[in-house]
C-alpha cells in the first residue's frame, strides 16, 4: 500500500479485473482502457489514488475509482480495499439482457442440436415411419427407366 504510482496493467491484473497481466496489457493495447474522461491508455501508464478507470469488456464498460495501490494480485475478498466498483446498474442491466437473448437468437444449423432439439428430430422422424413412410430406397438396374 506504500507505492504512490503503479503501472495500469498491473494494477487491473492484481485487483482481478482481468484473470492474466498478459489480458490486462493487451486490453490496454486495444484501447479498452482509459483513465478519467481521457484517451485510452497505453499498459506502462501510472495510475494514482483517486484515479477513475474504465474497462470496456464487451458489452458493458466497467467504472472503477482507485482507492489503494498494489502490483501484488489479492484475494477477492481484499479487492474492496483497493478499488470502488462506480459502474451503473444501467450496465449490468444490459449485460443480462445480453445474456438472456443470447439463448433467444442462437442461429439454427450452427453447431450440434441441441437436446431439445435431438428429441424433437427423433419424435418426428418415429412419427414418419409409423404413418407407413418407408425411405428405404432400392436402387436395382432392373427399376430404371433409361433403356
Amino acid at each position: 500500500m506504500g507505492k504512490s504510482e503503479v503501472r495500469i496493467d498491473k494494477w487491473l491484473w492484481a485487483m482481478r479485473v482481468f484473470k492474466t497481466r498478459t489480458i490486462a496489457t493487451d486490453a490496454c493495447k486495444k484501447g479498452r482502457v482509459s483513465v478519467g474522461d481521457g484517451p485510452v491508455v497505453k499498459p506502462s501508464r501510472t495510475i494514482a489514488v483517486g484515479d477513475i478507470i474504465k474497462v470496456r469488456k464487451p458489452p458493458i464498460t466497467f467504472t472503477f475509482r482507485v482507492k489503494a495501490l498494489t502490483e501484488n494480485r489479492l484475494g477477492a475478498k481484499l479487492v474492496p480495499d483497493y478499488l470502488e466498483n462506480l459502474t451503473p446498474q444501467s450496465e449490468y442491466d444490459l449485460l443480462e439482457v445480453v445474456k438472456i437473448s443470447g439463448f433467444i437468437d442462437r442461429q439454427k444449423g450452427l453447431g450440434r442440436p441441441t437436446k431439445r432439439e435431438g428429441r424433437e428430430l427423433s419424435r418426428f422422424t418415429d412419427s414418419i415411419s409409423d404413418n407407413g413412410w418407408d425411405f428405404d430406397f432400392d436402387f436395382d438396374d432392373d427399376d430404371s427407366d433409361e433403356n
